[in-house]
Order: C-alpha cells, then sequence, then structure tokens
C-alpha cells in the first residue's frame, strides 16, 4: 500500500506491506519506505486563500519523486490525502489537475473530521498495550490541529479540527525574528482561544493520555530529550513533562531562526514555524491539564495506510 500525506508545511509518504489476518489486531505495518519532504504547499493561503504557483511546483517535485518510489516498490493501491492548506484554497482545482498528471491518481481532499480519524487510528494501532485510555490525540499541523478522543474498542468518540496549525500562527502573528512578547501574546490568546473551543466539543481533559502527533511534537520532544540528532526511534513513544514542554517552548520563541538552525535534531523546513508548533502544543497542555504528552512517529500517514486494508 502506498499512502500519502500532503499537508500545508510537509509532503510525506509511507509504502507498507499491510499483516496478514491471521496476525491479529496489534500487528503493525512493515514499512517498505518513509519519506518526508517540506514544501510549504500553504505558503500564504491564510492571507490570500489560494495556493500560491511556486507552492504548486514545489510539491509537484516531490510527488513526482514519490510516484517513481510507489513504481519501484510496486505498491498495489495508493491513496493520497489533502489536507488544510487545499481545503482553504480558491485554486483547489490547480493542484488536483497536477496532482492527477503527475501521481496518476487524484488527491482527497479529505474533511476536518476525516483526517481527526485517520490520525487517531495511525497514532492508536502502534500505542503500547499499558497506554492509559481514554487517549486525546492531537495532530499539529501547518494549518490546522485536530483533536480527537477514543479509546482502542470504540474508536473514535468525538474530533474537532481547529485552524491553529504552526505556519497559519507563525503567518498570522509572530513576524519577529525572534518574535516579539506582544507577538507571542497574540498568537499565545488566539490559541487558547480556538483550543477552549474545541474542548467544549472534545472531552479532552477527561483523557488519561495525550498522544501528540506530527513535526512539532517530535522535533519538541527530541530537543526536550536532548538528542544529538533527529532519531524516531526513541523519539517514538517518549513521554515528556509539561514542564520540559514549556522550557523548550520559551526557549524557541526566544531565539532567532538561524540559532534555531544550530540545534541537531531541527529540520531546515521547520524552523521559521516551530516556535508556533511548540506554542500550540504547550498551550494545549495548559487547556486540557495534561502533565505529560506520548510522541508517536505514526500519525495520519499511518492512518491512511491502514484505510487501505
Amino acid at each position: 500500500m502506498a499512502a500519502i500525506d500532503c499537508g500545508t508545511n510537509s509532503i510525506r509518504l509511507l509504502v507498507a506491506d499491510l499483516p496478514e489476518e491471521s496476525a491479529g489486531p496489534l500487528a503493525p505495518l512493515t514499512d517498505l519506505s518513509r519519506r518526508m519532504e517540506i514544501v510549504r504547499l500553504g505558503q500564504g493561503v491564510d492571507r490570500t486563500g489560494r495556493l500560491a504557483p511556486e507552492a504548486i511546483e514545489r510539491t509537484r517535485v516531490a510527488l513526482a519523486s514519490y510516484a517513481s518510489e510507489i513504481e519501484k516498490l510496486g505498491a498495489e493501491r495508493v491513496r493520497m490525502c489533502a489536507t488544510s492548506a487545499s481545503r482553504d484554497a480558491a485554486n483547489a482545482d490547480d493542484f488536483t489537475d497536477m496532482v492527477r498528471s503527475t501521481l496518476g491518481v487524484a488527491p482527497e481532499v479529505v474533511t476536518g473530521d476525516e483526517e481527526a480519524r485517520l490520525s487517531f487510528t495511525g497514532a492508536v494501532r502502534g500505542l503500547p498495550a499499558d497506554a492509559e485510555e481514554p487517549f486525546l490525540v492531537v495532530d499539529i499541523g501547518g494549518g490546522s490541529t485536530e483533536f480527537v478522543v477514543g479509546d482502542r474498542a470504540g474508536g473514535v468518540r468525538a474530533a474537532i479540527s481547529m485552524d491553529i496549525g504552526c505556519v497559519r500562527m507563525t503567518e498570522r502573528h509572530l513576524h519577529g525574528d525572534p518574535p516579539t512578547a506582544r507577538e507571542v501574546a497574540a498568537a499565545e490568546a488566539d490559541i487558547a482561544a480556538a483550543v477552549d473551543r474545541a474542548l467544549a466539543v472534545v472531552p479532552g481533559r477527561e483523557a488519561a493520555t495525550l498522544v501528540g502527533l506530527a513535526g512539532s511534537v517530535t522535533t519538541v520532544v527530541a530537543i526536550a530529550e536532548g538528542l544529538t540528532q533527529y532519531e524516531p526511534e526513541r523519539i517514538h513513544h517518549a513521554r515528556v513533562s509539561r514542564d520540559a514542554v514549556a522550557r523548550v517552548t520559551a526557549d524557541l520563541l526566544g531565539k532567532t531562526r538561524e540559532q534555531r538552525l544550530a540545534n541537531p535534531v531541527m529540520h531546515p523546513g521547520r524552523a521559521d514555524v516551530i516556535g508556533a508548533g511548540a506554542l500550540v502544543l504547550r498551550v494545549i497542555m495548559e487547556r486540557a491539564g495534561m502533565p505529560s504528552v506520548v510522541a508517536s512517529e505514526h500519525d495520519i500517514l499511518d492512518g491512511i495506510a491502514w484505510s487501505l486494508s
């Protein structure tokens, strides 16, 4: 199976074999290839309402490479989901036409609800058996953040998507390098209002375990853990306290882009938006009363792959 997740900031590929039915419900996917490129498809969408031609072209180049990988590995089924940026754009047809001609299938512009459910499936299928339920899964993307509460047996109980992604919050509020205290306060107020609205719909304060997905979370966890290089196997299912997240967030927001780039775990395409992503995570933990977060390297991409079973 080949799964592609095209978000506001990055485009990712997973080619994997599904487990045999006899392997049981906790059997994992067998990864054949995982790839990620920062293409910033959502560049300027919050301001203009349109996808920039250069952003579509960056995405095309990455997608062409993915199409070659999919063909080489012989994937039998392909599903590509496009998320927040292409939901919001007035010229979404230009993007769809590009994907169809490059990949051979049309992208599915999933709803926020479906995005949340796919993220939950991808994250929860791989959690340790002793992880306490119910779970609050938060997927902090570039344009939006999904909040999902559920458990293993019953699946998703409630889900909502809010427009507080790391790219959107950076473009809307964090213009300085580093951002000013006033800019950070404005971003925090915007995020807090959205988180409170989300938690009025999704009972996240009742959850026993917070699971954080996507690059903002995994980067914050890598920094909090003191890693000297990005090591997915050490980040996956690492648990970090709220105090540690707050310290990392303050440090990131107090640095320039160049100073953030100097951290060996920082992806170059994430350095300008990681402060906002960390702030979203910190505010969620505070407003939901969560003392810690468990990071997951498995997320909507894995959920897309599972959906092909």
